[in-house]
């Protein structure tokens, strides 16, 4: 079992930054994947960025040169740095692990980028 906790969420300008963190406990050690997904108003969740275990990263089109994610040297904390947001990245952003074939979820942060 994976726990995930989001934070840093908020109401930004467009063109301003923010980092989000999510923070894993539990069975830390089997995870193989982490990353974010987004979801808009009526719109599925997809994927925004991930990255591997093996410290291997992946960024959906839209947000490439702008977010960048990063781990911590225990790799239990994730963190999004996203820079020149724009109203299209108004989402509830969600952090993702997978973890022995398993899917796991944090409760996700509302980003709204809005002047």
């Amino acid at each position: 079992q994976v726990q995930l906790v989001e934070s840093g969420g908020g109401l930004v300008q467009p063109g301003g930054s923010l980092r989000l963190s999510c923070a894993a406990s539990g069975s830390i050690f089997s995870i193989t994947a982490m990353g974010w997904y987004r979801q808009a108003p009526e719109k599925q969740r997809v994927l925004t960025a991930a990255i591997t275990s093996g410290g291997s990263t992946n960024y959906a089109d839209s947000v490439k040169g702008r977010f960048t994610i990063s781990r911590n040297g225990a790799r239990n904390t994730v963190y999004l740095q996203m820079n020149r947001l724009k109203p299209e990245d108004t989402a509830v952003y969600y952090c993702h692990a997978r973890s022995r074939g398993d899917d796991y979820w944090g409760q996700g942060t509302q980003v709204t980028v809005s002047a």
